[in-house]
């Protein structure tokens, strides 16, 4: 069974899309809350700007973390003891938010794919959480469903061939699953043709500032890509 929405922010712009989250999730999950966002964005190749703000910030971590204090910060925590929720180990299946901090701070730095891609983990390591970025025009369906992945689901992650998503958090769309905090989905992942972008945030720490994640997705997809008629809908599993 699934649990339609129990909250959302009353919003001015909502998304024309919209997230129910399915029971056993939010049993295994409480507290857990969703942002989505929706906007009309230009893609291109990787501005020298953005790659200075990704560089300056990977800086940042880099100074900050050691490799075996990462799985401590607070919104990694979090993420992590939700795939044990879930039933996944958090240390075969990093969530993406870790895997980049990892990246970092073992000098290795981060891929530049695209002024979208980037800046979508621009954001995601600002604000700590596992962002999945999507083509929206690729997405099959008004309504994603997030719940928990089954044994032998068919998952292919972006860069990473076939994909082992039973017990991992998933978003589905009508089709199948299209994003889950380790890896994305490749049929619905960014290009350069992008215009429609639409971005999934899992929220697992209770003391992330909503209203802070809204001002930094505004931010970053403004100034790196273009966003406009910027819309955003809060969700939360149970009361």
């Amino acid at each position: 069974m699934i649990v339609f929405v129990i909250y959302s922010e009353l919003l001015i712009m909502k998304p024309i899309r919209r997230i129910t989250i399915e029971k056993e999730f939010a049993a295994r999950n409480p507290g857990y809350r969703a942002m989505l966002f929706e906007a009309k964005v230009k893609n291109s190749p990787t501005s020298d700007a953005l790659k200075t703000e990704l560089d300056s910030f990977a800086q940042e971590i880099k100074g900050k973390y050691r490799l075996e204090e990462i799985k401590n910060y607070p919104p990694v925590s979090a993420t992590r003891q939700a795939y044990k929720n879930c039933g996944k180990d958090p240390n075969r299946y990093r969530p993406s938010q870790e895997q980049m901090m990892r990246r970092i701070v073992k000098g290795l730095g981060l891929y530049n794919v695209s002024s979208l891609v980037d800046a979508g983990n621009l954001f995601s390591l600002k604000t700590g959480c596992s962002v999945g970025c999507f083509d929206a025009d690729k997405i099959e369906g008004a309504t994603l469903s997030l719940g928990i992945g089954r044994d032998e689901e068919p998952y292919e992650g972006i860069g990473r061939g076939p994909l082992n998503i039973s017990g991992l958090p998933v978003f589905r769309d009508r089709r199948g699953g299209i994003g889950t905090p380790t890896s994305d989905n490749e049929r619905t992942k960014l290009s350069l043709q992008t215009t429609n972008l639409l971005v999934t945030v899992h929220i697992f720490d209770p003391k992330i500032n909503i209203e802070e994640i809204t001002k930094l997705f505004k931010s970053i997809f403004s100034r790196h890509g273009d966003a406009t008629e910027i819309k955003h809908e809060l969700y939360r599993g149970n009361f």
